[in-house]
């Protein structure tokens, strides 16, 4: 999986997405409910570096097999949409059979 660029776009999905679940579904509950912010302040800096990383590993893909526009910003979109990252994954592996 990792010996592609599409590959590596791939895993950091994953990754970012997770993160963005993670601060959604687990973060942000245990500050609202359980009076523990700084759950939020770990996993969003967390998911912020991951959003940042992300968002090179689309431009190095984009670059690297001179992606076209609609996957550029689909992948830019979906990593604002929780499970986004798991449509669009489906999507690429079908597309680019990695």
């Amino acid at each position: 999986m990792l010996k592609s660029t599409i590959g590596q776009f791939r895993l950091m999905g994953f990754i970012e997405g997770t993160s963005l679940l993670v601060l959604l579904f687990i973060a942000m509950p245990l500050k609202y409910l359980a009076g523990l912010p700084e759950a939020v302040k770990v996993v969003g800096s967390v998911h912020g570096f991951c959003f940042i990383l992300y968002l090179f590993v689309i431009a190095y893909t984009t670059f690297k097999i001179r992606w076209s526009l609609k996957w550029m910003v689909s992948s830019v979109l979906v990593a604002f949409i929780p499970f986004g990252n798991i449509v669009l994954d489906r999507f690429l592996k079908t597309q680019f059979d990695t």
